[in-house]
């Protein structure tokens, strides 16, 4: 356990944490499952206009952990991937685990400074709780260094799956109103709902 949710943001403590996995088996798939979200992306991503497997779309994974996600999507076709992670530990680990794997890259990176990203490369990010894991303070007035990590880009698809209440994200995620934002219950567990969101480029009135 964290201590604090600052800890959470540090590679440091991911390093820590992926030092426990046998090379083979996921420590954590962090919030849902790849069965619990079929779903999810099956509306929004496998059946979506322009990021279908014919359409050979870039997808990055914003802390993508030692998630299976990645696989399930090249399993059904996907090749360009893009796994980013700030933890040196888990980059190595599933570069390694799946070598064999085409079509999928893990990179060392802090999805906070994406430079080395060309811009409009992107088709689709998701997130799956990397947004939770970085934002720490009051969730009524976080501080400004949350939300200047929740800044996106104004070009494809970006999908979220976070716990947290929609009035608490919904400032985060779309401050200025740029982005059509489209919230989806993902179902109960246990206590508290799960939520996924789709943000696409605002349309501009005529």
């Amino acid at each position: 356990m964290a201590k604090t949710q600052n800890e959470l943001g540090q590679p440091s403590y991911w390093d820590k944490h992926y030092s426990h996995s046998d090379g083979v088996s996921p420590v954590h798939e962090w919030l849902k499952s790849y069965s619990d979200l079929e779903a999810f992306f099956d509306r929004n991503l496998f059946t979506a206009p322009g990021v279908a497997t014919s359409d050979n779309p870039m997808i990055l994974h914003l802390g993508s952990g030692d998630s299976h996600i990645p696989l399930e999507f090249a399993s059904r076709g996907y090749t360009r991937q893009l796994c980013a992670d700030f933890s040196p530990a888990v980059v190595k680990m599933m570069s390694d685990r799946h070598a064999s794997v085409p079509g999928i890259e893990w990179r060392l990176m802090d999805v906070r400074d994406m430079k080395s990203i060309s811009d409009a490369s992107v088709d689709v990010a998701f997130d799956k709780s990397t947004l939770d894991v970085m934002i720490h303070g009051s969730p009524w007035s976080p501080p400004q260094d949350v939300k200047g990590n929740t800044v996106l880009k104004d070009n494809g698809r970006f999908l979220c799956l976070t716990f947290r209440q929609p009035h608490f994200m919904k400032p985060l995620l779309n401050p200025e109103g740029l982005w059509d934002l489209d919230m989806q219950v993902l179902g109960d567990s246990g206590a508290f709902n799960y939520y996924g969101y789709l943000l696409r480029k605002a349309s501009k009135a005529g």
